[in-house]
């Protein structure tokens, strides 16, 4: 083999292999949706969100149905008011409930919806009523350890 076949092998597998990482990054960082696919907005509101991060998915049985298009801080209601864009190709009862969930015990954080049994389907623009908020670690921990302590004081 000469030497500038050889040189032009190399090159290819450098190529195929940056491109390999650069779909693996885009994977990872929540960015590999290329899919132009048509989208109908919902809103949501919660008092605490965790760590959720726009571009966070939407699940719905596991299955990704959207991503958060983004998160607003609602002044009037002090509340967390997290918008999705979902897929048009999946629709949800009026009566669907989001949910803040996270994937493993450290894992990341997307948002869950549980359809309802309503008959009207939601539509572009409303909102999501029925809501949970993420589970916070740390406040589950000082519940566990007040109420701990507070079997053991005498009284």
């Amino acid at each position: 083999m000469e030497r500038s076949t050889l040189d032009l092998w190399v090159g290819l597998f450098v190529v195929a292999g940056l491109g390999a990482l650069t779909i693996l990054a885009l994977k990872v960082g929540n960015m590999g949706s290329f899919a132009g696919a048509e989208t109908y907005q919902l809103s949501a509101q919660f008092s605490n969100i965790g760590g959720l991060k726009p571009r966070a998915a939407v699940k719905s049985s596991g299955v990704v149905v959207g991503r958060v298009a983004g998160i607003v801080f609602d002044n009037e209601k002090f509340m967390a008011k997290v918008i999705m864009n979902i897929e048009t190709r999946y629709q949800f009862p009026k009566d669907t409930s989001a949910s803040v969930l996270t994937a493993g015990l450290l894992g990341e954080q997307y948002i869950g919806l549980e359809g309802g049994a309503e008959d009207a389907k939601l539509a572009n623009g409303d909102t999501i009523k029925l809501t949970q908020s993420a589970v916070v670690l740390e406040k589950l921990i000082s519940q566990f350890m007040f109420s701990k302590a507070a079997e053991g004081s005498p009284k």
